[in-house]
């Protein structure tokens, strides 16, 4: 495979990583009513052997998706465990109940966090595809805790390269302590395709406006 881009056209992988962070923030500050905004977003390549060390050993929620259509791969969101209880909570309110039901989350609060997930999900996604001006489909959001680099052996199948291009945005309320950290593991290749197909010509701050929020 071709990995070669025209140098004009590298200014896009930042505006992948932009305009997915954007719309989660947007979709999380109208859903949640938490004032969110993005602390950081950074593009990282790494040997996939490193993607476990990247995460660290520490317990966290993860919300994951797999991308059914180019680039393909997987879009991980990651929270620490009391930021997530915070997050659904302020979704179920006192509607959550007392026991729970893996010793940290109740059933309501973990379909709060998965529908969360799925909200948060499209819209970053809606971001990418407004970037490489295609659709992007995925599956259903699956709820997991435990060790940040064990969540991604839950994940399955890992895109065959050698290279991983991670994004790492940081989603932050910092009036409810909750920070979201988002990491996309896409197949390097078919985004690599993706990004060739696209007209040099194209303006770059038009086509990637902002999508609308809900």
């Amino acid at each position: 495979m071709d990995y070669e881009v025209d140098v004009r056209k590298l200014a896009l992988f930042n505006e992948m990583a932009k305009e997915g962070a954007t719309t989660v923030s947007a979709h999380l500050n109208q859903l949640s009513g938490l004032n969110t905004e993005i602390e950081v977003s950074k593009i990282s390549f790494l040997d996939m052997e490193d993607v476990r060390t990247h995460l660290g050993d520490h317990e966290q929620v993860g919300i994951y998706v797999e991308l059914t259509e180019a680039p393909y791969g997987y879009v991980l969101f990651m929270l620490e465990p009391a930021g997530s209880k915070r997050l659904a909570q302020s979704m179920v309110g006192d509607m959550g109940g007392d026991d729970d039901a893996d010793g940290h989350f109740t059933d309501m609060e973990r379909s709060a966090m998965q529908e969360i997930g799925n909200i948060m999900t499209s819209g970053f996604i809606d971001g990418w595809a407004n970037v490489l001006d295609t659709t992007i489909d995925m599956s259903t959001p699956s709820f997991i805790f435990g060790q940040a680099n064990a969540i991604v052996d839950e994940m399955g199948g890992w895109p065959d390269e050698e290279i991983a291009f991670v994004v790492d945005s940081h989603v932050v309320a910092s009036d409810a302590d909750v920070e979201v950290t988002v990491y996309t593991f896409p197949q390097l290749a078919d985004l690599v395709r993706l990004i060739q197909n696209i007209d040099v010509a194209t303006d770059v701050q038009t086509d990637t406006a902002a999508s609308d929020v809900l």
